[in-house]
């Protein structure tokens, strides 16, 4: 189907150029090296001797929500200083890592446009690369890796005070989706760090989420499905779970990372409660945890925040941040309405962010 879509897409595009008598001179791609349209884009820019410029992913998302904003007021003006939040599931990062829950503070200066990672999900390891948003367990599968089985036998009703080692522990939360041979070359592949690719994704976290509390099973059906079923099963969430950030500073720029494997250390502690709410707890500590590293970041100002990407159309997440609208002095941003919040919208931010670079 998606070489279909391509090919169809591919054709429509060189017909338009060739119905219209276009010669372009810019020529705008994502920033992935390996996405048809980047070598497609690669391609054309040869063929017209055009620029070739690539843009990164999440910064198309906020940029598509930033249009919106212009679109809808005639009167805006862009701050110069704002921040963008974009909640994702795959996108190819400045370091080479895939990137998709992040925190950017964005400056324009002379029509210049000054670009800041402040923030990121803890990164995960996706076993098996794509493999993993096919199989949800393999994202749970590499986060529980991290989780000292020492540091969650606090209680009675946790499921794993007998088990004898961390390979036993992790096993015992998938054995419903791969058998012992199946596991064990699993494990081996994620001990071995073979295709295995490190993200920040929140669509990657959710999914694992997901499957944990039982919500979703092991086979995809649809692109959102595991992160659809567990807000759809969401309820009240709990209250005693605080995020926990780690600063990291560089010569350049300090910035959080957002903790969460103490979030599915919670969600095992607290397994025999009620998942439904143990579901809402794990979308919430989101929304807070990158919410107290737009605090934390811009101490001196009020700042408005776009937030942006396809899981920014999680209502408890989006809700969570529309409810601090004029609250600490920070703005919080509506999601976009008008202009797609996922990757339908893409080519539109795409187109924004390089105006407003110029």
């Amino acid at each position: 189907m998606l070489d279909a879509n391509y090919c169809k897409f591919k054709n429509e595009l060189s017909k338009f150029i060739k119905e219209n008598a276009i010669k372009p001179d810019i020529i705008l791609t994502d920033l992935h090296p390996l996405y048809k349209t980047t070598v497609l884009g690669k391609n054309l820019a040869k063929r017209y001797k055009a620029e070739h410029i690539q843009i990164q992913h999440h910064l198309a998302h906020i940029f598509s929500a930033v249009g919106e904003k212009i679109t809808q007021d005639t009167k805006y003006k862009i701050p110069h200083t704002f921040i963008g939040i974009a909640l994702d599931g795959t996108g190819y990062g400045t370091d080479g890592k895939i990137w998709g829950g992040e925190v950017f503070r964005l400056q324009t200066t002379n029509y210049k446009l000054q670009t800041d990672r402040i923030g990121h999900l803890e990164n995960q390891v996706m076993i098996g690369g794509d493999l993993a948003i096919q199989e949800p367990a393999r994202m749970l599968t590499g986060i529980l890796d991290k989780i000292s089985r020492y540091k969650i036998q606090d209680t009675k009703k946790s499921q794993i005070s007998n088990l004898k080692s961390q390979k036993y522990f992790i096993y015992s939360f998938v054995k419903k989706y791969y058998s012992t041979q199946e596991f064990e070359v699993l494990y081996a592949q994620l001990q071995q760090n073979f295709n295995c690719i490190e993200t920040s994704s929140c669509g990657r976290v959710l999914d694992a989420v997901s499957i944990l509390l039982g919500f979703c099973t092991n086979k995809r059906n649809y692109k959102h499905e595991p992160i659809e079923l567990l807000e759809k099963n969401s309820t009240k969430p709990y209250t005693n779970l605080k995020p926990v950030l780690l600063k990291n500073s560089s010569k350049l720029v300090t910035s959080y990372e957002l903790l969460v494997t103490p979030l599915f250390e919670y969600l095992i502690r607290n397994l025999h409660k009620d998942k439904k709410r143990l579901a809402a707890t794990a979308q919430l500590y989101i929304a807070e945890g990158l919410y107290e590293i737009i605090k934390l970041q811009t101490t001196n100002y009020k700042l408005q925040t776009f937030l942006a990407g396809g899981i920014s159309n999680n209502k408890i997440i989006s809700k969570y941040f529309e409810s601090k609208k004029n609250k600490t002095g920070i703005p919080s941003g509506t999601p976009a309405v008008h202009i797609p919040r996922g990757d339908a919208g893409l080519s539109f931010g795409q187109i924004i962010y390089f105006l407003l670079n110029q």
